[in-house]
């Protein structure tokens, strides 16, 4: 089968590797879709992902497969279901390793509940949470948002945004604009956009209400100016070094932080005299599972498209996933959609 196999920091390719073996509890996809994230894919790509790589591997961790066969002890997935973040597994003879390895044209789902209700070892199982089934009224290539907007929607509970509060989100991005379109539908009053000028219209259209340049001149200063109550929660979704102290000044006392880019992940700096008052800076993590259902019921609502990110009527084929990324690195694309097979 074909797969994408980042072959050394610079240099993605599609390889021919073998079709992954399934287990007893695993069900073999053929993958119909994914999205890129240019956070993640875009580290690993150059050699700059915060936390340990084997190259080469495969890439992608946003793709949907359709089930063509099911293990023995498989009980809650059928043939026929579409499933989210489904990837193929490393070389058993260490020629390749994986990033979750979904750019390829199969891969295995596990099915997790069967493991848990079985007595397996959560090890096992627990980093296959994020399998879960797609209702049918999703089409497969809108539900490869599903991993962002699951693990930015998480995020953004955890933080706490609730009705009435004034967010404040760092970054145009995938991830960005998610979570723009999640303060607003979680009911903030505000939800005010420091990013490119390029994805203005992009962020009022799921839900900015105030947008601010990022390279403009004197923004920190307008956006103080504009704002002088500060806000609730600030969310920096792109991570450099600094780019919170920027910001840090429009909290109000009692508010909430949190860095959710790693594009410095591992040179983030804060200063916390630059706040008015005490703050919290939340570490609260997601966990993507936790809101699958909230997420679909969302996209029933109209609430969240998928159109506002991807292209849906010209996805990539596969064999120019290279294409799709230098797309990418023009900004001629929010995030890009690959078709697999």
């Amino acid at each position: 089968m074909k797969a994408a196999v980042i072959e050394r920091p610079g240099v993605l390719a599609v390889w021919d590797i073998p079709q992954p073996e399934m287990g007893e509890y695993d069900a073999l996809c053929e993958l119909l879709y994914g999205a890129t994230c240019t956070g993640t894919d875009g580290h690993l790509i150059h050699g700059r992902f915060p936390w340990g790589v084997s190259y080469p591997t495969v890439l992608g961790h946003e793709s949907v497969g359709r089930v063509i066969a099911v293990g023995a002890q498989v009980r809650h997935f059928r043939v026929g279901d579409i499933i989210t973040r489904v990837g193929t597994v490393a070389s058993p003879q260490g020629d390749y390793h994986v990033h979750w390895g979904g750019f390829a044209e199969y891969g295995l789902a596990r099915d997790h509940w069967a493991m848990a209700a079985d007595g397996r070892p959560a090890a096992e199982w627990a980093g296959s949470r994020w399998n879960q089934v797609v209702p049918p009224d999703i089409p497969p290539a809108d539900a490869t948002m599903l991993t962002t907007w699951r693990e930015t929607l998480s995020y953004s509970n955890r933080l706490g945004i609730k009705p009435g509060a004034a967010v404040l989100v760092v970054g145009t991005g995938g991830n960005g604009l998610s979570f723009v379109n999640h303060a607003a539908n979680l009911g903030a009053e505000r939800v005010v956009v420091v990013g490119s000028a390029a994805r203005q219209d992009v962020a009022q259209r799921v839900g900015a209400t105030d947008f601010f340049d990022y390279r403009g001149d004197g923004w920190p200063a307008a956006l103080k100016d504009a704002f002088p109550q500060g806000f609730d929660f600030i969310i920096d979704a792109v991570g450099k070094a600094g780019s919170l102290d920027e910001v840090l000044p429009c909290v109000r006392p009692g508010g909430v932080v949190g860095i959710y880019g790693i594009d410095d992940y591992h040179g983030y700096r804060i200063n916390p005299d630059r706040a008015p008052g005490t703050f919290t800076f939340a570490k609260y993590g997601y966990d993507e599972a936790e809101t699958h259902q909230q997420v679909i019921d969302f996209i029933r609502l109209g609430k969240l498209a998928a159109s506002n990110w991807l292209d849906l009527d010209a996805p990539y084929p596969l064999a120019r996933i290279t294409d799709a990324f230098a797309a990418l690195e023009r900004r001629a694309h929010v995030k890009a959609l690959v078709k697999l097979t």
